[in-house]
């Protein structure tokens, strides 16, 4: 998340928490939405940096993050159910 400082690193980490929340229609409190946002920011980084896709921004960090998150729920839920 280059150039969106650390408040802006926040706000982007509860907005794609919430939208990932909504997306996968689950039930999460703010404090787990920012948890989940910024872990999925954090993936959705790595992945993008490791396929070579460049994002920049406001809206760029939102949409890596929002699909880190989404992600990262997916892969949470696959291991909770085993």
């Amino acid at each position: 998340m280059s150039g969106v400082g650390i408040i802006g690193a926040i706000i982007i980490g509860i907005l794609a928490g919430w939208i990932a929340e909504q997306v996968l229609k689950r039930k999460h409190g703010l404090v787990m939405n920012l948890i989940v946002g910024i872990a999925g920011a954090l993936l959705g980084g790595f992945l993008a940096g490791m396929l070579g896709i460049n994002f920049g921004g406001f809206v760029g960090s939102l949409i890596v993050s929002t699909l880190g998150a989404i992600l990262l729920l997916v892969i949470v839920s696959a291991i909770r159910r085993r």
